[in-house]
């Protein structure tokens, strides 16, 4: 049994990367890092994401200038075409990841259900 779920886990895989959704993020991916200020204004945007997010997960505190920021980055992004683009496309993937996860864990969620429900 364990091999046929593995070999569905491959099948969906290879169906993500065959999805519309997939394709157009490796499309616009490529458009993005053809295009080296777009490439840098976006891995600055990431940089910065990434440490906001590293200090709210450790608790430590976010100075207003970080804030302050990383909403100018924001609204300089948002004029890129190529990088809000990218964006959209990497909000759909997810989207899609995310109901393929409700999908897959419903087997557990509905297990956890019953047993509190007992």
């Amino acid at each position: 049994m364990a091999a046929n779920i593995f070999d569905t886990a491959y099948t969906l895989e290879k169906n993500i990367r065959e999805s519309a959704e997939f394709v157009d993020l490796k499309i616009q991916y490529a458009s993005l890092y053809a295009d080296e200020a777009a490439r840098k204004l976006f891995d600055d945007f990431r940089t910065v994401q990434m440490n906001l997010q590293e200090k709210q997960m450790t608790g430590q505190p976010i100075s207003q200038e970080e804030v302050v920021q990383a909403q100018q980055m924001v609204s300089v992004i948002q004029q890129n075409n190529k990088i809000t683009r990218l964006i959209e496309a990497e909000q759909k993937m997810s989207s899609v990841i995310a109901e393929i996860n409700k999908i897959v864990m419903k087997p557990l969620e509905e297990l956890y259900s019953q047993q509190q429900d007992q």
